[in-house]
């Protein structure tokens, strides 16, 4: 132990469990656990960022119990380290790494002038199950298709998780910190974050009591059930994962446990935990792969840019109720079924003919649970232009999967007021939720369909053939 503090520079990492980074600065000294609200927190969406906000409440309270605290500063992420060095003597930093363009570009750079200046600078894992560059095909490269990437990581060992430190020494004097109301993180969620918040299960113990929940009572039935949004059938853990509030190791070691056991579902459930790795993979790899098509081939596609139609979509108004309640959800509760994002960013793709990243750039405004690999990854595998991709002609149907998914109309009814003599709350909350310049009213007509499905599934094809 030394008496110079080490500094924790947590990012999307909010959790004292299987901290691989707290339990190594916790062993050497006194710890300065910070938050930075860098350039990457200002280019959030206004959901992502109200989230954050919420769960950096929640952790620094978490932090407090344990006797220490979250000390909070904004600006570039270099100069706010180095002023904290000087301050207060310092003489390590330590986090946990990410794996997209920009936060590689930022840590290096970070790492670089603070080595040179005589710090102990350490990055750690903590965020996937494998570090990107140890899975490997044959011959060294990266995979590009999932069901390979599974079978190369379903029979390794996952490093266990590590115990939340048994002491965290504090520095001999506290710096500043700034305040987290006085970030106005959920500014631009504008009336919507008094809509989504009673949906959102923020912070480690909660995180932790809905996996618990979750392997308890629904994994059993986990993969006949997960595609009908209508039944709480998933874990929800996404949302979690998304700000680090538990490990992916923590959960994969519960998922495995079960299987063990022989609980129905648990394989299909790890499966799903290793798209998530699968998506990091590629987003290291490919570090375009949010901004650019992974096929450079389909660079010549005639997809349209931002539309009156696209419009549409985001609001939940297309005409198809399957493809509307899908959109209205995210608006109600920040997050959407994984079913129903698969048909409404198909729907957006090809039925509406609208490049995927008009798609990416809204959900990654609107949802909770935004995680970049993960929207990037999905939507490129919708629209076929990514990895491991659907096939273009594979145009889901909403009315078809609706009458499939959904025969009930119970995940239609959730969702759309339009029609209902008394809608549930959830139907009504959209309206609550949408900005007053919509001028959306819930007794208002439902709308007719913007395009013919048949018609339109053969103008995409056309367009693909061309």
């Amino acid at each position: 132990m030394t008496k110079a503090p080490v500094i924790v520079w947590f990012r999307r990492d909010l959790r004292l469990a299987d901290h691989v980074a707290l339990s190594a600065a916790s062993a050497r000294g006194p710890v300065i656990p910070l938050f930075i609200h860098d350039e990457t927190v200002e280019a959030m969406g206004a959901a992502p960022r109200w989230r954050l906000g919420e769960g950096l409440s929640v952790f620094a309270g978490a932090l407090k119990d344990a006797g220490s605290r979250l000390i909070l500063r904004r600006g570039k992420a270099l100069d706010v380290l180095k002023d904290l060095v000087g301050e207060t003597k310092a003489t390590a930093v330590y986090w946990q790494r990410v794996y997209d363009r920009d936060g590689i570009a930022r840590d290096r750079e970070v790492k670089a002038v603070l080595k040179d200046a005589g710090l102990e600078v350490r990055s750690f894992s903590g965020a996937v199950l494998f570090e990107p560059w140890d899975v490997a095909t044959a011959t060294g490269g990266p995979y590009k298709v999932f069901t390979p990437f599974w079978r190369a990581i379903r029979g390794r060992e996952v490093a266990p998780p590590v115990s939340v430190p048994a002491r965290l020494v504090v520095p001999a004097e506290w710096p500043r910190s700034e305040r987290l109301d006085d970030w106005a993180m959920g500014a631009a969620m504008n009336r919507g974050a008094t809509i989504v918040a009673p949906h959102a299960v923020i912070g480690e113990a909660a995180a932790r009591r809905r996996l618990d929940r979750f392997i308890a009572e629904r994994l059993c039935r986990y993969a006949e059930d997960r595609d009908y949004p209508a039944l709480d059938a998933t874990s929800g853990l996404s949302e979690n994962l998304a700000w680090g509030e538990i490990s992916a190791r923590s959960v994969w070691q519960a998922g495995f446990a079960a299987h063990e056991n022989g609980v129905p579902g648990a394989e299909k459930f790890l499966s799903e935990l290793a798209w998530r790795d699968f998506a990091w993979h590629l987003m290291y790899h490919f570090p375009d792969m949010d901004r650019a098509n992974w096929r450079s081939d389909w660079d010549g596609f005639p997809w349209r840019d931002d539309n009156a139609d696209a419009e549409r979509w985001r609001r939940g108004r297309t005409g198809e109720p399957f493809v509307d309640a899908a959109m209205r959800e995210m608006y109600v509760t920040g997050r959407m079924r994984n079913r129903a994002r698969m048909i409404a960013a198909s729907y957006l793709t090809k039925h509406l003919l609208t490049d995927w990243r008009v798609g990416l750039k809204w959900f990654a405004d609107c949802l909770i649970d935004w995680d970049p690999a993960s929207n990037a990854m999905g939507w490129q595998w919708v629209a076929g232009s990514g990895p491991d991709a659907a096939p273009f002609f594979r145009i889901f149907n909403p009315a078809t999967q609706a009458s499939k998914f959904d025969a009930d109309g119970a995940y239609r009814a959730a969702y759309i007021a339009e029609g209902q003599s008394n809608p549930p709350a959830t139907a009504r909350a959209y309206f609550d939720a949408v900005p007053r310049s919509w001028q959306l009213l819930a007794d208002a007509p439902y709308p007719g369909p913007i395009v013919d499905l048949k018609a339109a599934r053969e103008r995409a094809l056309a367009a693909y053939r061309r």
